[in-house]
């Protein structure tokens, strides 16, 4: 159903970023706190990145009726961090799938799978576009069941799952679509791994930090803050974590982060509870784990992150734009 690539052609493709990268940020932006700081952030590294298309991906959880509704959502977020930045969304942010996939052969069309589609086909052999997902990966999934030839043109970077050591890899972005998970560490797809608990996880700031490097940063930096301190009500001796960032701190410079090749692993599902467990986490999508085949084709995966630089070039970012040194 997939093209076949060859492994050199994939550990070529798979090379850390050394020039600009032409980028489609995926993100469901008003899941959590931490897509805005990711958007904004690629949009502020134009010395590294050039943001071709922003997509909302869904989500469902307590944020939303339903992952269509979580997908608008995340439209009409991108829309307001757009408008801080003095930017248009017209032509730029798409709509995303309004559901998950239901199986590994039915995609969902959507303006932003259109997009990518079209995007993709028309790079350069030389040139591939590099899709940055932050959310689960229903869009990107469907991209490659309506057109598998996209493979041959894209490097997928993915904030999704936990570490390869972690006891399971029941991780939101994963969780809230395994089927469109499977299908891109399956398909053979160039695909860099950020991994949250275990790696990304690293990537926390605090209230006095985003009061002193973030607020005050203009109508985005005040916007930024704002959705930061509302996270919580008790600040006291509280972090959170800022890791989408890192999707985008990884093409900005590479030596931030360590990272190595290994065979793409398979979302497995535990069977030690019992009979029967299996048909339950089929149902459910629970019990999820790394199961590892040495025969599998090659994919990046990060194991480590220096978390100081990242966010060092972000608040810099962040505070030239302020100051008009950055002009978008």
């Amino acid at each position: 159903m997939f093209p076949t690539l060859s492994r050199s052609f994939q550990v070529d493709r798979l090379a850390p970023p050394s020039g600009r990268s032409r980028i489609v940020l995926d993100t469901d932006t008003y899941n959590e706190i931490d897509d805005q700081f990711a958007v904004v952030y690629a949009l502020l590294s134009q010395e590294k990145i050039t943001v071709e298309a922003l997509y909302a991906a869904p989500f469902f959880n307590d944020r939303a009726d339903s992952p269509g509704h979580g997908m608008e959502l995340s439209f009409e977020e991108i829309e307001r961090l757009l408008d801080r930045l003095g930017m248009s969304a017209e032509n730029f942010a798409y709509r995303g799938s309004n559901g998950f996939l239901k199986d590994k052969r039915t995609p969902i069309q959507s303006d932003a799978v259109d997009d990518l589609i079209a995007r993709a086909m028309a790079s350069a052999d030389d040139d591939p576009l590099t899709v940055v997902a932050i959310g689960a990966l229903t869009n990107i999934a469907s991209a490659i069941l309506l057109q598998p030839e996209i493979i041959k043109k894209i490097t997928v970077v993915w904030l999704g799952g936990n570490a390869l050591h972690w006891p399971h890899a029941m991780e939101f972005n994963l969780m809230g679509d395994v089927t469109a998970a499977r299908i891109v560490y399956d398909c053979g797809v160039p695909l860099v791994m950020l991994p949250c608990a275990g790696v990304t996880s690293h990537l926390r700031t605090t209230v006095p930090e985003i009061e002193k490097y973030v607020l005050g940063k203009g109508a985005i930096g005040d916007f930024l803050a704002q959705r930061f301190m509302d996270y919580s009500d008790d600040h006291f001796a509280w972090s959170k974590e800022i890791w989408d960032v890192i999707a985008i701190a990884y093409l900005i410079n590479p030596e931030w982060t360590e990272t190595t090749i290994v065979p793409s692993p398979i979302i497995a599902q535990r069977d030690s509870a019992g009979v029967g467990i299996m048909e339950q986490a089929e149902r459910e999508n629970h019990y999820l784990i790394w199961a590892s085949d040495a025969s599998r084709h090659p994919i990046r995966y990060m194991y480590h992150l220096d978390r100081d630089p990242i966010f060092r070039d972000l608040f810099t970012k962040l505070d030239q734009f302020a100051k008009g040194e950055i002009k978008l």
